[in-house]
């Protein structure tokens, strides 16, 4: 047998030795949404333009807005947001609500207490803060002089514009061109929902109307009965650095 028949047999040898190598899972199967769900989130035509529908792996039951039970004080049509738990409410009638899943920026954890909404705008839009662009001049120096309302506009479809007394506090809650975002803290922005949800909740609130921003502590306020421990909600240190800051106690 020649050395070379000799070093193929050792190389099958081998082989056939060998341990298999692991087999990959598969991905699992994005889950099934409801058609319902499918239709809200869908394209939508908005103003000549065509808001592409969520991704459905970024979009569950859980975070479709709903009509919730919610116990609150406040009056129908005021807005409480619970940056904590990542979710906004629209308060209705009987002890209900309407529910949106939200993302949370680090703008949107620096800001406590109460406002109200004295305007709203339909595809605004926006300029970066000074400290954006010192931050990273290349990503936001070429859109210093502001960026006009569109698909790419980070303000996403609708923006409500949150004043305390005749003071803009520079708080937003808006929609965003970053679906995968919503239900998490991120590192910048305000309050951002779904271009869908921010379109939906833009067409129910009406000039005037109040904002209630929880704290912390106050964090799944509503969710439950009067008297009954509030629900734990789950959030990271790392996600929420200086909780306890708010726009209210600056000077």
């Amino acid at each position: 047998m020649t050395h070379a028949k000799i070093a193929m047999l050792a190389l099958v040898v081998l082989a056939a030795c060998a341990p298999e190598p692991p087999k990959t899972a598969p991905a699992p199967a994005p889950p099934q949404l409801s058609a319902h769900l499918r239709a809200i989130y869908g394209p939508t035509e908005d103003d000549g333009r065509t808001i592409p529908a969520v991704n459905p792996k970024y979009l569950s039951e859980e975070k479709a807005r709903q009509e919730v039970d919610y116990w609150t004080d406040e009056p129908p049509g005021t807005i409480v947001v619970d940056p904590w738990a990542r979710k906004l409410y629209l308060v209705q009638k009987d002890n209900r609500a309407l529910r949106y899943t939200v993302a949370v920026g680090e703008d949107g954890r620096g800001f406590a207490g109460k406002g109200h909404v004295p305007y709203q705008r339909d595809w605004p839009s926006w300029t970066p803060t000074q400290n954006m662009i010192k931050d990273d001049p290349a990503l936001y120096g070429p859109v210093k002089n502001g960026l006009k309302g569109g698909l790419d506009n980070p303000l996403g479809s609708r923006a409500l514009y949150l004043h305390r007394g005749n003071r803009d506090t520079f708080y937003r809650i808006h929609g965003t061109m970053d679906d995968s975002s919503i239900g998490k803290a991120t590192s910048a922005g305000c309050i951002r929902l779904f271009n869908q949800d921010i379109i939906d909740l833009a067409d129910r609130v009406r000039s005037g109307t109040d904002v209630v921003v929880l704290t912390r502590a106050q964090s799944g306020q509503g969710t439950v009965p009067p008297g009954q421990p509030l629900p734990p909600v789950p959030y990271s240190a790392d996600d929420f650095p200086n909780p306890e800051t708010s726009v209210g106690d600056q000077t």
